[in-house]
């Protein structure tokens, strides 16, 4: 039996659909939607205490699973999409092209977090 690579790719399909199932809609419900309407009890020292608490490491951990674990469950996706939509002839292009971009956006995550 040939080895494949394919289980990597569905283990961060699969993480980055519980991480987008889960996680993006309460952060989207805390800080797009409760914070601004103000249900959320927030003042002029509010600023100030989200700046430090993105400043350190563990959030910048969380922000960067957030952030790239999403990225490989689009790639996955998109990839299987497109092959069944007739792009099977070329499929490790697209392959190439789609997990390509899922892991230049987890570089460019990184270094902007790591900045």
């Amino acid at each position: 039996m040939a080895k494949s690579n394919e289980p990597i790719w569905w283990s961060l399909f699969s993480a980055g659909g519980v991480v987008a199932a889960f996680l993006v809609p309460v952060l989207i419900l805390i800080t797009g939607i409760a914070w601004p309407l103000g249900l959320l009890p927030g003042d002029a020292l509010q600023f100030a205490k989200m700046q430090a608490l993105l400043s350190h490491p563990l959030t910048r951990v969380f922000c960067f699973v957030l952030i790239s674990l999403p990225l490989f469950h689009w790639a996955h996706r998109f990839r299987f999409t497109l092959i069944d939509v007739g792009l099977k002839s070329i499929h490790t292009l697209v392959a190439v092209l789609c997990y390509g971009a899922a892991i230049a956006g987890t570089i460019a995550a990184a270094v902007i977090l790591w900045r």
